[in-house]
């Protein structure tokens, strides 16, 4: 049974059928008669058994924003784009309810983190996986794997279709069985919810784990902890941070020396977010102690206002003149350290460095090695702006797909890049 199916009767036969509950939030909520009642805001369930199974809906009235819920049973049908009650539930609409035994998965398990049974946290919930069967939908599995947020953003189809264009490569689904994980309900108000994984050999430590356990801990072990990093690590680590406070309270527990050489081993417009929350005199010190180039990139990228293309691009991008051989470029390839992300196209610039085109990493593979990069490059560009607004930003990627967007200014000079990471953090943060 493929996880990919959207449109799913609620009576089915009994072989069922999987999807995602990105895909029904919002889903408009018809009366029997067809008449639109409001959209779906969340599904309740209830851990009384070993795959939960929904009990309610949480329904946003057409107008106003007031939110009712019914009952599962209500339900007739859900297809592609709605979800039909059957005849005369809409007068059954009533306030929220929560027993105890009960949890809204949109408010209370989206976005909570995966912790093991000692406290440390694991992942991040990004999607739930149900399953319909009969006249049920239960809750079978916990999506923590990043196609959850693409997922939710919409952008998943399309990603899939670039990355087997471009890389020949399909990321996979990072879900959690149910039965491996159970609710911890022991705070009375449910605002920390988190869920308890009996298998922490699932996944090994790494910089984002590291993030969440600094989350939990008081302020004397956690810095603590950071100090004990390498340089690397505790980059990674800070950049995995997702509370600017948090990140502030850790750069401000280091030594200015290894908080300024933290920083340089960040993305530059990840150090860049950091350094702007910082008063003016302990940045300026910041930056004063840093090596020259990683000076002067933070603060390029410091001047640009909050919002737009340039306040959110990177300067790691891999860029080279037009008359570089195929071979010069590989070499030169190989010798970059920037994250995959940022590697993505191969820009190809004039001699006296103006943008003039882009080539992909598959025509480093297939192309002669002796044949100028210029031969092969797509000169019908799309960029944007360092003024831009990330809205309009947000839109280009969405227009063309693409897995990146250089940043070039009045003078056709590339300045740096935005990445779909960059933008789809933008955009998960409005």
């Amino acid at each position: 049974m493929s996880p990919e199916g959207i449109g799913i009767p609620v009576k089915t036969d009994s072989s069922g059928h999987f999807l995602f509950i990105s895909e029904i939030l919002n889903r408009a909520v018809l009366a029997a008669s067809g008449g639109t009642i409001g959209k779906l805001h969340d599904l309740k369930v209830r851990l009384d058994e070993p795959f939960p199974p929904i009990v309610g809906l949480a329904v946003r009235k057409r107008r106003g924003k007031k939110i009712f819920e019914i009952e599962w049973s209500a339900v007739e049908r859900m297809d592609t784009a709605t979800i039909r009650l059957a005849d005369g539930a809409e007068a059954a609409l009533r306030p929220l309810e929560t027993a105890a035994d009960e949890i809204w998965l949109r408010d209370e398990l989206l976005d909570k983190q995966v912790v093991d049974t000692s406290g440390a946290k694991i992942e991040r919930v990004n999607d739930i996986h149900l399953l319909s069967v009969n006249r049920d939908l239960r809750v079978v599995h916990v999506d923590f794997g990043w196609r959850g947020l693409l997922r939710r953003l919409g952008w998943l189809r399309v990603v899939d279709k670039v990355n087997l264009w471009l890389f020949d490569y399909r990321s996979e689904e990072k879900i959690i069985s149910w039965k491996y994980v159970q609710p911890l309900l022991s705070d009375p108000d449910k605002k920390n919810l988190k869920l308890n994984v009996a298998a922490r050999g699932l996944r090994t430590l790494h910089p984002s784990d590291l993030a969440d356990i600094l989350e939990e801990l008081d302020r004397t072990n956690r810095s603590s902890l950071f100090r004990s990093l390498d340089l690397q690590t505790a980059a990674q680590t800070l950049e995995e941070v997702e509370d600017p406070k948090l990140q502030i309270s850790l750069i401000e527990s280091a030594p200015v020396e290894r908080a300024s050489d933290i920083l340089e081993e960040m993305a530059p417009d990840e150090a860049t977010d950091l350094l702007a929350e910082l008063p003016e005199e302990q940045k300026d010190r910041l930056v004063r102690t840093m090596e020259k180039p990683s000076a002067d990139t933070l603060t390029a990228l410091l001047k640009f206002k909050e919002g737009t293309a340039g306040s959110i691009m990177t300067k790691d991008f891999f860029a080279v003149s037009d008359d570089t051989t195929i071979g010069q470029a590989i070499e030169e390839f190989r010798e970059t350290t920037y994250p995959l992300e940022s590697v993505a196209y191969i820009y190809v610039t004039s001699g006296e460095g103006r943008l003039r085109g882009v080539a992909t990493l598959r025509h480093l593979i297939i192309g002669d090695l002796g044949a100028p990069i210029g031969k092969f490059m797509n000169e019908r560009l799309v960029t944007v702006g360092p003024q831009d607004d990330v809205e309009d930003v947000a839109a280009i990627f969405k227009k063309y797909k693409f897995l990146a967007v250089p940043v070039v200014n009045e003078d056709g000079m590339i300045e740096g890049l935005i990445t779909l990471k960059d933008i789809m953090e933008s955009q998960l943060d409005e």
